[in-house]
């Protein structure tokens, strides 16, 4: 059997009430119907924080970004030059 973990909460009896009322409806017991509600909800809120939604306009700069990209600036050269002495393996 897997390992599980206990996870109470308090809540109003209108809440209670309306929780019963939809494990009902879906034919679950309360418990099964909030935890399946509570991993929807954490599926989606992590997705909604891994994914990077950007305006029409952002795309189309992101875009030309990766497919043009910006010489690098004069302190970029000398960070990559110092690192390369700082790596260089004698």
């Amino acid at each position: 059997m897997p390992a599980t973990a206990r996870l109470e909460a308090r809540i109003s009896v209108e809440l209670h009430a309306m929780l019963k009322r939809a494990a009902q409806l879906q034919d679950r017991t309360v418990t099964d119907f909030v935890v399946a509600a509570a991993q929807d909800a954490a599926q989606r809120a992590i997705r909604q924080a891994d994914i990077i939604t950007l305006s029409l306009a952002d795309q189309e700069r992101f875009a030309r970004a990766l497919l043009s990209p910006a010489k690098p600036s004069a302190a970029l050269q000398r960070a990559f030059a110092r690192r390369r002495k700082l790596m260089a393996v004698d």
